[in-house]
């Protein structure tokens, strides 16, 4: 009897131990029922491998996912690939991005477990009638928590990371010569993803630098796959631009900028490596002189003493301290006297900043007048 009553009480104690723990864990949730979920919760809940399995290129036509978090300060800078934004905030206002038909699927996320705003915006969905709608509550921290998951970034993101020269490599996937030849996001490099094993010494030796692969919009798989390999060769901090090229530029257009750049193939070059054709030279600076960016680096003194009209001057050995406020809308030419300093000047730009394509020097003399018209002289071997 005595023996018992022992287990009976050893028993009461374990239970209100266990009780007391499972208390504890669930006073953590917010607003937890006594089944431990929020009681704001979303009746119908999905993990990542739900999601996953539908962020194709291109997305099915009847599924949506859905980030409900703010646009400029979360979905620009992160989300998941393929996702288009409707932030809860602007739910009733961006009901036209929503699908015609009730029945497509809706996932919508924001920030993980704590964060309502994708359960807010699945009730509104459901309550304008659509009919097949889940929230993935881990959201994009539990996303980018998975190993070979990577975020995607939109077109604002991309152009304030160049407008304030940041250190980040973007790369073109697409195939050089019928596409980032005709036309490439500034600074971006040219690694088409068929050729991605033959050229990553292209890509950074430091593992931690941000990576950002684009390619030709939400149908192009290059920059998803680029993405990939580049994970899998150590890199951690790898971005796609899904929405690539085609939105960049759309983007520039409203803006009024100048979309991308062409590459150096375009340009005529001369016979030496850097050089340009003079003949083209002194075309575009009489006829199309906006359409250069000229570098006069001789010393200010020769500079003041006559030089083009649109050139700025920037000598020789002030350049490598100056060399990232060079353009990346137009091509960059160095100009001096002989044609010394401004070779001088592209090598030294091959080395330190070799993502701009669009440089080239005169080798030439070159005579100025007072009245700013100047005399070209080829160089004789």
């Amino acid at each position: 009897m005595r023996a018992k009553t022992i287990i009976s009480l050893l028993t009461a104690i374990t239970l209100a131990v266990v009780a007391g723990c499972a208390g504890t864990q669930q006073a953590a949730a917010p607003q937890a029922e006594a089944g431990g979920t929020p009681d704001w919760f979303f009746h119908d809940i999905v993990g990542a491998a739900f999601v996953a399995q539908y962020v194709q290129i291109p997305m099915p036509e009847d599924v949506m996912i859905i980030d409900a978090r703010p646009k400029r300060t979360k979905y620009d800078k992160g989300h998941i690939p393929m996702a288009v934004s409707i932030p809860d905030s602007q739910f009733e206002k961006l009901t036209d991005l929503l699908p015609e038909k009730k029945d497509v699927l809706l996932i919508y996320y924001c920030e993980g477990p704590a964060c309502k705003l994708s359960h807010k915006s699945a009730r509104k969905a459901e309550s304008l009638g659509y009919t097949n709608v889940k929230v993935y509550a881990d959201g994009f921290p539990g996303w980018m928590k998975i190993a070979g998951h990577y975020a995607a970034v939109s077109e604002n993101w991309v152009k304030n990371q160049l407008d304030k020269q940041a250190d980040i490599t973007l790369v073109d996937s697409r195939p050089k010569r019928t596409k980032y030849d005709k036309g490439h996001i500034p600074t971006a490099i040219s690694i088409p993803d068929s050729q991605f094993d033959k050229l990553t010494a292209q890509l950074p030796r430091d593992k931690e630098k941000a990576l950002v692969f684009y390619c030709g919009g939400l149908k192009c798989k290059l920059s998803h796959k680029s993405a990939e390999k580049a994970i899998a060769a150590g890199y951690t901090n790898v971005k796609v631009f899904a929405a690539g090229y085609p939105a960049y530029t759309a983007l520039m257009a409203d803006t009024g900028e100048t979309a991308g750049v062409v590459a150096a193939t375009s340009m005529k070059s001369g016979a030496d490596e850097g050089t340009i054709d003079n003949q083209e030279f002194v075309n575009l600076v009489k006829n199309q002189p906006d359409s250069l960016y000229l570098v006069d680096v001789r010393d200010p003194d020769e500079y003041a003493k006559g030089s083009f009209k649109t050139a700025v001057n920037i000598p020789v050995d002030q350049l490598e301290s100056k060399i990232k406020t060079l353009p990346t809308d137009k091509p960059v030419v160095f100009v001096c006297g002989t044609g010394a300093r401004s070779g001088e000047s592209y090598y030294m730009v091959q080395d330190l900043r070799p993502e701009l394509k669009n440089v080239f020097y005169v080798e030439a003399e070159l005579a100025f007048k007072k009245d700013g018209s100047f005399d070209l002289t080829e160089l004789k071997n």
